[in-house]
């Protein structure tokens, strides 16, 4: 970005008689002038010129313009005055743009990007230049930087800056950019331009972004209205003010009115107590449909809650095209981390690939604010290294600080997907390592998680859809809880911890809303594993009594509504737990709901040996310790026992050492965690799961 290249076919440079490295003109509405550079190979073939957003701009081109492009002959540049346009740069700084501008081709009225110190961009206005006409920048040009005018404005955005939304940008453009570029398109076809678009989707996804780059990209006059700038006080103040807007937007045709926030302004009328919202929404309503064709205003509302809009606003004639802006895939993810990095000094072992890959139900505004957070800790690392007393860091520090794969992991603990912050668990650090003697249930559990996001390709081959539910049941304390924390963490996908009571309320309705926004917000950040503690007291057995409200008779068909419902359930998984599986309904265990019913029993004893090890790892065990014969003496001990044997035996060890300290200090006695103390631990143990047992049976 800011290189002004023109990347283009080799053939296409052949034809054109223009060498590599050799500066052209590019004609739009405007000229400017570029260094003609070969296009990418998988670009080649297609006769058509790459050029970056800035160099558009400069153009006055739009996207998949036909443009002419000629060669043309310039001459180092003797003399360049500059004026920022975004900001004005330190007096220490200027030394070092000529350093980062050298060999760039410049035309005296076009814009030209520096990037200080691996920082945000700064714009310069090319005023004037020695010689005139086409120059190029070189280590002896002198470079005249003015100061920055009242005419400074905030950074421009382009299609350049959005990124992961091709499709979406796409149908946008047809419906506002064709209408505002070329209406006599639609006057010859005798049809009426759109005269709204709603942009819908997950909060910090693009949808004012867009509206943005739109209005920059069209040159339209861009006017955005928000609730509370609207709603005033007095009566008829606020539709004077919408209808103000719309007549200053048609006098600036062509023009885009942004509605952001569009259900806070125009909310459905017979759900609103106040009259002032009802008649902005009459007002609204009267002000699109005395929109003519002849106007050239647009206008984008954008909202995360769709069906929250009063339903007028959505037939034709008003919104006439609605386009959901979802959350981005990986590849989307990939071109917002570059959009957002291009500008960070990256160490080598940065590898944005991976991290689009463990990024799960990421929006834009996410990931930027993960690249961000990341440089925060690359910073905080060289704190201590800066002279505070100095008016400026050296440039020398400054061109140290480099932005490491391990500051962007640091990152990720800190910044959580936005789809799902509300219902956002952080899973523990517990990994298959941590757990023993479940081999069977890892396996089930990584065919059902990892292998449709590894082997995405395979699935679609052999048409296998990957299983909506695992069921996985057994006594307390034998590990399921343990196995869906290790799945979530390992697999690095989003995860959803639902607890019954938190879900259940006793106002009508409201437990159904809770089923319904877990699963809403499940699929907004896919791939993700929603799991459910204790599924049977969610979803217990129709017709086994209960209160009057029947409030777990409509969870469970809200349940299985969401399960198997009209809208598909795709990349989510439900993973429930339950050691009492009779007392559930059986229409959740039917086929297509919860597919795979993985029983987890006492463990064996080469699974309790394995289980020792992982809670003995770290302890400072005696001499003669034996685990296998730990393993051998605790049989019918579950994985929650052995835990708590170890945890005891630990205590023990610690109770000896401070006893035999008495008044001089602990650590001058050794601390062992003895064959003794565990035997004791496993004898007490096994003495209280008897009596648990009995309880049981009794």
């Amino acid at each position: 970005m800011g290189r002004a290249f023109a990347r283009m076919d080799p053939q296409d440079l052949q034809r054109l008689g223009v060498a590599v490295g050799e500066i052209v003109t590019v004609t739009g509405k405007r000229t400017t002038v570029c260094k003609a550079m070969p296009a990418y190979k998988e670009q080649r073939g297609q006769s058509r010129m790459q050029i970056d957003g800035l160099v558009r701009e400069n153009a006055g081109a739009a996207l998949d313009e036909v443009v002419p492009v000629q060669k043309v002959a310039s001459r180092p540049a003797e003399r360049v005055v500059l004026t920022p346009t975004t900001i004005t740069p330190a007096d220490r700084d200027l030394k070092y743009i000529g350093g980062l501008l050298d060999g760039l081709p410049v035309l005296a009225g076009g814009r030209i990007r520096a990037t200080l110190f691996g920082s945000r961009w700064t714009d310069f206005k090319v005023e004037s230049t020695v010689p005139a006409g086409a120059v190029v920048i070189n280590p002896t040009t002198q470079l005249v930087v003015g100061k920055a005018t009242a005419e400074e404005t905030r950074r421009v955005l382009s299609y350049e800056d959005i990124g992961g939304l091709k499709r979406q940008l796409h149908r946008v453009r047809e419906t506002i950019e064709l209408p505002l570029r070329y209406p006599e398109v639609f006057e010859r076809l005798g049809i009426e331009a759109p005269k709204g678009v709603l942009l819908h989707g997950p909060p910090g996804c693009g949808k004012t972004l867009i509206a943005r780059a739109i209005a920059h990209e069209t040159e339209a006059a861009f006017f955005s209205i928000s609730g509370p700038e609207i709603i005033h006080k007095f009566y008829g103040e606020s539709e004077a003010h919408l209808r103000k807007i719309f007549e200053e937007a048609t006098r600036r045709a062509p023009s885009i009115i942004f509605l952001d926030e569009i259900d806070a302004i125009a909310p459905r009328r017979e759900q609103v107590l106040g009259e002032v919202e009802k008649r902005v929404v009459a007002q609204l309503l009267a002000l699109m449909d005395g929109l003519t064709k002849r106007q050239h205003v647009i206008v984008i509302a954008a909202t995360n809650l769709p069906n929250a809009i009063d339903p007028a606003l959505r037939r034709p004639g008003r919104f006439d095209r609605e386009i959901a802006i979802p959350i981005p895939d990986r590849n989307g993810r990939m071109e917002i981390l570059e959009i957002y990095s291009r500008g960070m000094p990256l160490r080598a072992d940065v590898d944005l690939h991976r991290l689009a890959d463990i990024t799960h139900g990421y929006v834009g505004a996410d990931l930027e604010a993960l690249c961000r957070e990341a440089a925060m800790i690359c910073l905080r690392q060289v704190l201590a290294d800066i002279d505070f007393s100095l008016a400026h860091v050296p440039y020398e520090q400054l061109a140290r600080l480099e932005v490491g794969m391990d500051d962007f992991l640091a990152a990720l603990q800190d910044v959580e997907p936005s789809a799902v912050r509300e219902v956002f668990v952080e899973v523990p650090d517990v990994g298959w390592k941590d757990v023993g003697g479940l081999s069977h249930v890892k396996a089930r559990l990584v065919e059902a998680v990892e292998w449709p996001l590894k082997y995405a390709s395979l699935f679609e081959k052999a048409a296998v859809k990957p299983p909506k539910g695992i069921l996985l049941t057994g006594p307390p304390g034998c590990g399921k809880t343990l196995a869906a924390k290790a799945i979530a963490n390992e697999s690095q996908v989003n995860f959803i911890s639902v607890k019954g009571p938190a879900l259940l309320s006793k106002y009508v309705g409201e437990s159904e809303k809770g089923m319904r926004d877990t699963f809403r917000k499940a699929r907004q950040a896919a791939p993700c594993i929603v799991f459910f503690d204790e599924i049977d007291a969610l979803v217990p057995r129709r017709g086994d009594g209960g209160s009057d409200s029947h409030v777990s008779e409509r969870v469970l068909a809200q349940f299985l509504a969401e399960l198997d419902g009209i809208e598909e359930l795709k990349g989510v998984l439900v993973l429930g737990a339950t050691n009492r599986p009779d007392r559930l309904d059986p229409a959740v265990l039917r086929p297509g709901r919860f597919d795979a019913v993985v029983d987890i029993p006492l463990p064996d004893e080469q699974g309790r040996r394995e289980i020792f090890e992982i809670h003995l790892r770290g302890k400072p065990l005696a001499q003669g310790v034996d685990q296998a014969g730990l393993a051998a003496c605790a049989e019918g001990l579950n994985g929650a026992d052995i835990a708590g044997v170890c945890h005891r035996a630990g205590l023990s060890a610690v109770r000896r050492v401070v006893e035999a300290a008495g008044t001089e200090p602990p650590g001058a006695v050794a601390l062992e965690v003895t064959a003794q103390d565990l035997q004791s631990a496993l004898d007490e143990t096994a003495t209280a799961t008897g009596a648990r047992v009995d309880r049981d049976e009794a």
